[in-house]
């Protein structure tokens, strides 16, 4: 079934509008998370009534082909049946007890089947919460202060890592945020995405002070931008060189990418990881993880602190197996891969079309594009996209019936749900949103 094709003005969105004041009134922004509110692409949030498999409906009635998928998570799409099932048989039990239950083990024990690297594992309830901790477990372990993050990598919204942050504050145009001691941020340095040299000297300078590297495989904060041959082992070597830890946050590319994750895909193996997303499947769950020595320094096997009263809620642990578990079965990476090079690739050639440059990237189910003639290998590459060019494609896109994230610094994702038909239909659409978008000098 095609999405509903749209008039240049727009589908009727009055009572997404009426929504939106509501929820002005009693919700910072009126929303939970600062990049649903469409600030940097104009227009009216979207309110969602449902969805399923690949498609999400708003309040107002209209359809959209969805590549948000709850930001990553979905990657079953809305409302799998079998993770639907797996949730209601858990909550039939409970919804929460705040003591051990067995589905905790069964989901840690298939992460650590699946993540060579991932000997034990933690469960907690969101990514921030995931390396936060991790970071925590780094600096107890080496007995160092200082962090090493990348430029424009995301890691959520704790306040040493709010530096940098691509995504949600480049989207708000804002350099971190306000109430973040400058204490925090002074034992965090920075380096450019895929530069080794610039972390050689970043260990220079502090000599014995960097606790660890944490760094997304995969950036998917800045769009979506693939490390250069040998970067992830080169971090890996001067870890291992400097006495730090490399923390890889999985949380986008966690179960997304491939069977054994970023990791796997380019064989490096990382101290600790994160996770987060498609671990919990569309609930509040994430987890991190790592080599024994380093994780029995938890509490209450060690004497570093954590805890969470949500921390492997049944219905969340039943969400996420029930995912894993469908991911385990043969030919998804290749489907999710095969569909999301071809989106990309029609995406290229339909910008070559309309004489407009464009720089495509996916791997596994993740996929970005930015309106810039590349390449594009870190954050100050990436905020060179013409963001006008991008507002006038989402617009566009939107009109048509696709759902992208609402930023030009967040990545796209697949789920099993998108078939040839839909990406057909969304290059479709893309077509006049690419001229549209060349018309824009």
């Amino acid at each position: 079934m095609a999405a509903k094709r749209k008039s240049r003005k727009g589908p009727p969105r009055r009572a997404s509008q009426e929504a939106f004041k509501a929820a002005k009134r009693s919700i910072p922004g009126g929303v939970n998370s600062p990049v649903r509110a469409f600030g940097s692409v104009g227009g009216t949030p979207l309110f969602i009534d449902r969805g399923k498999g690949c498609r999400i409906w708003d309040v107002d009635g209209n359809e959209y082909i969805d590549y948000v998928g709850s930001w990553g998570p979905l990657i079953l799409g809305h409302a799998h049946p079998g993770v639907q099932r797996a949730m209601r048989e858990a909550i039939k039990k409970g919804s929460s007890f705040g003591a051990p239950a067995e589905i905790e083990t069964r989901l840690a024990e298939t992460i650590c089947r699946a993540l060579p690297s991932v000997q034990k594992v933690r469960m907690v309830s969101s990514g921030t919460e995931a390396t936060m901790s991790a970071l925590r477990l780094a600096r107890a372990h080496t007995g160092r202060d200082r962090i090493l993050k990348f430029e424009g990598c995301y890691h959520g919204h704790s306040d040493g890592l709010l530096v940098g942050a691509g995504s949600g504050v480049a989207t708000l145009g804002i350099p971190g945020s306000p109430g973040v001691p400058a204490a925090m941020t002074e034992l965090t340095v920075q380096a450019p995405y895929n530069d080794l040299e610039a972390v050689a000297q970043a260990f220079a300078r502090w000599p014995g002070e960097i606790a660890c590297i944490i760094v997304e495989p995969v950036a998917g904060n800045m769009g979506c931008v693939l490390p250069r041959d040998g970067f992830l082992k080169g971090l890996r070597k001067l870890c291992d060189q400097e006495g730090a830890l490399l923390i890889f946050d999985e949380v986008m590319t966690g179960f997304r990418v491939g069977r054994a994750s970023a990791q796997g895909l380019y064989r490096v193996r990382p101290d600790l990881t994160c996770l987060g997303k498609v671990v919990g499947g569309g609930m509040p769950a994430a987890a991190y993880g790592g080599r024994n020595d380093l994780m029995r320094r938890i509490a209450p096997a060690g004497d570093v602190y954590q805890a969470g009263t949500l921390s492997g809620n049944p219905v969340a642990m039943a969400a996420g197996l029930a995912t894993l578990e469908r991911l385990a079965e043969p030919g998804v990476y290749e489907q999710l891969a095969s569909r999301a090079q071809s989106l990309t690739d029609g995406l290229a050639s339909l910008a070559d079309e309309a004489g407009v440059p464009l720089t495509t990237a996916c791997v596994g189910g993740m996929f970005g594009f930015s309106f810039h003639p590349g390449p594009i290998e870190c954050f100050s590459h990436a905020q060179q996209n013409h963001e006008a060019r991008f507002r006038r494609f989402f617009s566009r896109m939107l009109e048509g019936g696709i759902n992208l994230a609402p930023s030009a610094y967040e990545a796209g994702f697949i789920s099993l749900a998108h078939r040839a038909a839909e990406i057909d239909r969304t290059l479709e659409v893309a077509r006049g949103a690419l001229r549209a978008a060349a018309r824009i000098r």
